[in-house]
């Protein structure tokens, strides 16, 4: 009896599970086939799933109705400095905040937690007028350089997972002479492997996906990111929704391929229980 109400639970487990995966995979599935339509069929009524006939050059026409290379690119070198600027600046701020003492640690620790709840479009306009101040509106420096400030949830998820590591290790190191920059980057980085894999991904992701950023400082068109070459099929009266969708699914491949390559580390990643066994 115990094993039947054990196989009846997995299998109600699988269907809930199953369902809850057809509903996040049907809007990629709707995607990909608009991407493959023509424009009339996209528009006709009542809409079908699959295209009557699959119009693969629609990638192609796509991508050169714009210099998407290009906007690659540019989106790569912010991509870039943003995977730096997370993983050096969260994992050197959480390695102060778990694992040296100083006075107020706690107080300031709350402080930054804190900011998670300010609401983002708050600072927009001062963050803008900053910027513009100092020169910095047209360029990639206000995409990067505050990543290099750290990020309050980042910080919570490096602290809780560099608690794990005893503190005997880093009291050996000291006995032996080393400084707290030398702990950090030769004892403590390589045993955080799986959380900076995550913060990495997690930047890769908020810098490659970033719309409203690239909107507000990016106005040179030489300088347009991914996200903002999407906007070349949007017209005054009418979209181009099968090119939209055949870019945007391009855009998507990058973030999929990484997930499922570092999946295990973004497991262990986000799991604080124990970083060292």
């Amino acid at each position: 009896m115990i094993e039947k109400k054990v196989t009846v639970g997995k299998i109600i487990l699988f269907i809930i599970l199953l369902l809850g995966a057809l509903i996040i995979l049907f809007p990629i599935a709707w995607m990909i086939s608009t991407s493959l339509k023509s424009l009339p069929e996209v528009a006709k009524y009542p809409p079908t799933l699959l295209p009557e006939q699959p119009m693969w050059e629609n990638f192609i026409i796509a991508w050169n109705k714009a210099p998407f290379t290009k906007y690659t690119l540019n989106t790569l070198i912010i991509v870039f400095f943003s995977i730096i600027g997370a993983v050096l600046s969260n994992s050197f701020v959480a390695y102060g905040f778990a694992k040296i003492d100083f006075k107020g640690k706690k107080f300031l620790f709350k402080i930054v937690l804190a900011t998670m709840m300010i609401p983002g479009f708050i600072t927009l306009v001062p963050q803008y007028v900053i910027y513009s101040k100092i020169g910095w509106v047209d360029s990639y420096l206000p995409l990067i350089v505050p990543i290099f400030c750290a990020n309050a949830f980042h910080i919570f998820m490096m602290r809780q997972f560099y608690r794990t590591i005893p503190n005997e290790l880093i009291e050996a190191a000291k006995v032996d002479g080393a400084g707290h920059f030398y702990i950090w980057g030769k004892l403590i980085m390589p045993l955080v492997k799986p959380v900076l894999a995550t913060v990495a991904l997690i930047a890769f992701k908020g810098a490659w996906g970033d719309f409203q950023g690239p909107l507000l400082y990016l106005s040179d068109r030489n300088k347009y990111t991914l996200q903002l070459g999407l906007q070349v099929f949007k017209g005054e009266g009418y979209t181009e929704w099968n090119y939209l969708m055949a870019i945007s699914f391009l855009s998507m491949i990058p973030i999929l391929i990484l997930f499922f390559c570092f999946q295990n580390y973004f497991i262990q990643g986000m799991n604080t229980s124990g970083a060292v066994k």
